[in-house]
């Protein structure tokens, strides 16, 4: 339910129905179908980047071009530094 409601998709929606509203009665034209498919593209880089936190939330690796890769791989450093420091406690 988090995800439903991540401010990306709420932005992508609300920019879509005010397109819809625009669109709705004009011509089909170049710029009309630039808008779309501008449209298209944030919609899916917000449910990639929901997909993207899902994975991260799981465990998941993410692909190395998501904003979450850098914290993850932050992450996993830190976590093996503390394994070998237990692992270096543990041997003396």
């Amino acid at each position: 339910m988090r995800y439903l409601f991540s401010t990306g998709l709420i932005g992508a929606i609300t920019a879509g129905l005010s397109l819809l509203r625009g669109t709705r009665e004009a011509p089909i034209t170049w710029r009309a179908v630039l808008a779309w498919v501008s449209w298209g593209i944030t919609l899916a880089l917000a449910i990639g980047a929901m997909v993207d936190m899902r994975r991260d939330e799981r465990g998941v690796a993410v692909a190395m071009d998501s904003p979450i890769a850098p914290k993850q791989d932050k992450r996993a450093k830190k976590q093996q530094k503390a394994v070998e420091k237990a692992a270096k406690a543990t041997l003396r």
